[in-house]
């Protein structure tokens, strides 16, 4: 087994130990580029290997605020971006609760299209108590949200790397290379670097996997652990 293997296996591991009379709802957090989404999609694979409780696999990148009503602080700025471009009540309240202690168990996987430009009327599920939720996005631990994970698990890299992949990731669909470095360096990584300077997701986080080399990611006990 390699070692992205065996530190999926390993994760995989601590989700199916946590126990609670409602669904798990487990946060993959971490900054732009940090590899989130991927190792996600392969943790639900890993999870599904050890257990045949159901699988919700969920990103908070559908649960933004849509583009033209994030209006309380300037366009593309930190700011705005880290305070003003997710619908933390949505996620509370149409995720996380309905699947938390007491809750109707009926919840919806997406409220809006990744451009944030339309609202989607998707279906509501039902989760079984026995469901773990796999939630990935960025913000995570951030106050509005951290009272209702189950397990927390961050995805660490330097900030160095989030602008190296960033630009390679998303210079496309930003228009060049020079689009893409200029939004990373005045929109993305001061709005990352104030959640970590603020929350500090790396040390509240239970479980830390260094992501920077992804063929090798590093697994740690957080401090929460």
């Amino acid at each position: 087994m390699d070692r992205r293997a065996e530190v999926l296996a390993e994760l995989a591991r601590h989700v199916v130990a946590v126990s609670r009379p409602h669904p798990v709802r487990v946060a993959v957090d971490g900054n732009s580029a940090a590899g989130k989404s991927t190792l996600t999609d392969e943790l639900a694979e890993a999870v599904r290997a050890f257990t045949d409780r159901p699988v919700i696999r969920v990103g908070i990148d559908y649960f933004k605020r849509r583009a033209d009503l994030r209006t309380a602080y300037p366009p593309g700025s930190p700011e705005s971006y880290y305070l003003d471009s997710w619908d933390n009540e949505a996620i509370r309240d149409q995720l996380l609760m309905p699947l938390g202690p007491g809750g109707s168990r009926r919840y919806r996987e997406a409220v809006m299209n990744l451009p944030a430009t339309e609202a989607i009327d998707g279906p509501v599920h039902f989760a079984s108590d026995d469901a773990i939720l796999l939630a990935d996005g960025v913000f995570l631990q951030r106050p509005e949200l951290d009272s209702y994970w189950d397990l927390r698990i961050y995805l660490a890299i330097g900030f160095d790397v989030v602008l190296s992949r960033g630009i390679a990731r998303d210079q496309e669909w930003m228009g060049d290379v020079a689009a893409a470095e200029y939004r990373y360096r005045t929109k993305y990584i001061p709005g990352e670097q104030r959640y970590v300077a603020e929350v500090r997701p790396d040390e509240r986080a239970d479980l830390v996997v260094d992501n920077t080399d992804f063929t090798a990611p590093v697994l740690r006990a957080g401090a929460n652990s």
